[in-house]
């Protein structure tokens, strides 16, 4: 379960995403991974696999791990040729770290509002997150000496989310998703692009994915209890 790993497992299974339309049909995707998670149809990520007859009821509290972030291939080059100001290692390692900081607070946030505590111990009702955010693509970020140059851009950028869910005690895989988002404008119009507003357009993709984990965890929670309800009205 460590870092290399999850890598590993997503680029041997899921790397042909990128190499393919953004819509395209989940047709298209394997009906089932190499470590046996079967496709989810109509979910409200891009990609979702989940093992077969598996469910988050019973998962009462979460188990959050620090986020591992990745930018995109070629993302420092590229930066380079569209900014007056060069990035320092220093920099691209502070956008990171924040990022990561962020992902930990905006989840967080989300799933302790909603019922589910945020833990760092290890039980039969507590889910085990282990998220990846990578092909970060982060438009005109701040750097040390940006000085009083402004960036407009069209996007503050787009990330993608991997995540992973596993029982805490057994550490069994449940269910890993995949989605991408960017921050688009529809008006048209370019925006000035700093730390601050990059720092609002990933919070507000954060807590989409937040609020849709924590969409499926109410509703499985909700499914299991009519579940226990009816089983208890036939005895």
């Amino acid at each position: 379960m460590n870092t290399p790993r999850i890598i590993a497992a997503l680029f041997a299974a899921f790397i042909f995403v990128f190499c393919t339309p953004v819509n395209a049909e989940k047709q298209e995707l394997p009906e089932v991974t190499e470590d046996g998670l079967h496709l989810v149809p109509d979910s409200k990520l891009a990609i979702v696999y989940a093992e077969p007859g598996a469910t988050l009821a019973g998962y009462r509290r979460v188990k959050l791990l620090d986020a591992y972030v990745a930018f995109k291939k070629n993302w420092e080059r590229d930066q380079r040729s569209r900014s007056l100001s060069r990035l320092s290692s220093d920099d691209i390692e502070k956008i990171k770290e924040g990022l990561a900081r962020e992902f930990a607070v905006i989840f967080t946030q989300v799933l302790e509002d909603g019922g589910y505590p945020v833990v760092d111990e290890v039980a039969d009702d507590v889910l085990l997150l282990r998220p990846a955010i990578i092909n970060l693509d982060v438009a005109a970020p701040d750097s040390a000496r940006a000085g009083n140059t402004r960036s407009f851009v069209p996007s503050a950028g787009e990330m993608t989310l991997y995540l992973e869910a596993y029982d805490s005690v057994t550490s069994d895989l449940i269910a890993k998703a995949m989605d991408r988002k960017a921050d688009r404008r529809n008006d048209g119009y370019y925006t000035w692009a700093n730390t601050v507003t990059n720092k609002v357009a990933a919070d507000r993709i954060l807590r989409g994915w937040a609020t849709i984990l924590l969409d499926a965890l109410n509703e499985a929670t909700q499914s299991g209890a009519a579940v226990a309800g009816a089983a208890e009205n036939e005895s």
